[in-house]
C-alpha cells in the first residue's frame, strides 16, 4: 500500500457559502451594527432586508480568498479599532472553517449609527 494519498476529486466552496461564514463573524464584532449593500444608496428596502449576506463580497482566485465588507458602525466607537477587529475576526474564522488562506479583508465603513438615548 502506498503512503501517498491520491486525489479522487476536488472540493469547491461557493462564494455564497464563504459569505455566510463572513456574515456571522462580522456580526460578533464589537461596534458593528450590521452590513449594508455596496451601493448604500440602493434604498431603504435593501437596508431593511433580512439577507444577512448583503454587504459581503467574496472572490476566490487561485485558492486565495478576497473579502470586501460594507458595514455600519455604532457612533462613538473607535472606527479604526472596529475595522481592525473585523479584519482579524473574519480572517481567523474563515481560515479556521475552510483551511484556505484569506489574502485580503477590506472593510468599508458605509455609515455610523447614532443610538437614541432616553
Amino acid at each position: 500500500m502506498s503512503d501517498k494519498l491520491r486525489a479522487r476529486g476536488k472540493i469547491e466552496v461557493a462564494p455564497a457559502a464563504i459569505a455566510s461564514i463572513v456574515s456571522e463573524a462580522v456580526l460578533t464584532c464589537y461596534g458593528v451594527v450590521g452590513t449594508v449593500p455596496k451601493n448604500f444608496a440602493t434604498g431603504l428596502a435593501d437596508i431593511l432586508s433580512t439577507d444577512r449576506k448583503r454587504g459581503v463580497e467574496v472572490t476566490v482566485h487561485e485558492g486565495e480568498i478576497g473579502i470586501d465588507l460594507y458595514v455600519v458602525v455604532e457612533y462613538g466607537t473607535r472606527v479604526s479599532s472596529v475595522a481592525e477587529s473585523i479584519k482579524h475576526v473574519v480572517k481567523y474564522q474563515v481560515e479556521k472553517a475552510l483551511e484556505l488562506p484569506v489574502a485580503t479583508v477590506n472593510v468599508h465603513i458605509q455609515a455610523l449609527r447614532v443610538s437614541e438615548v432616553g
